[in-house]
């Protein structure tokens, strides 16, 4: 491995583990030249997910593109980035478990649905706003109404109320 800092190819491996439940190895690796450390990781590559869209197009699962849209639904709220990866993670997991190599961005989107619902609420309507394009306010008091109704605690008033 070449060092990323004086470009020297002799660098000697001083620490190994496995991350990503074993998926990837992390090396601390140091440069027998300028003696300066660095990271470096081996990922098991496997074949990509492909995203099957609306239209029919496909492209390559982006956990990058998702985790983007999951910030945007995050914004200003008490959510850390820590949990934004972690939820992206088992995301990204639950989808590659399926052993199928083609998923469609519906079944990512409640996916993520499905995460923002533990993390957050308000990130949880925000998503769902442009995942399921409310078009109208009706739309989006019928979804809350549900988002009331799978956290199970509308009372019999509150019901009356709404």
């Amino acid at each position: 491995m070449r060092c990323p800092f004086c470009g020297n190819e002799d660098t000697k491996v001083f620490d190994s583990r496995q991350v990503d439940e074993g998926t990837t190895v992390r090396r601390r690796r140091e440069c027998d030249r300028c003696m300066r450390r660095f990271t470096t990781f081996e990922k098991f590559e496997d074949s990509p997910l492909v995203v099957v869209k609306k239209d029919g197009r496909r492209d390559v699962f982006s956990r990058s593109k998702m985790m983007a849209g999951m910030r945007r639904a995050c914004e200003k709220r008490p959510i850390s980035t820590e949990q934004i990866e972690e939820a992206a993670y088992n995301i990204e997991k639950a989808l590659r478990n399926t052993h199928e190599r083609e998923v469609t961005s519906a079944e990512v989107g409640e996916a993520v649905l499905e995460q923002l619902f533990g993390l957050d609420e308000v990130a949880y309507i925000r998503f769902a706003s442009v995942y399921r394009q409310f078009g109208d306010i009706q739309r989006f008091l019928e979804e809350l109404h549900e988002l009331i109704e799978k956290r199970g605690t509308l009372t019999d008033k509150e019901r009356k109320e709404i």
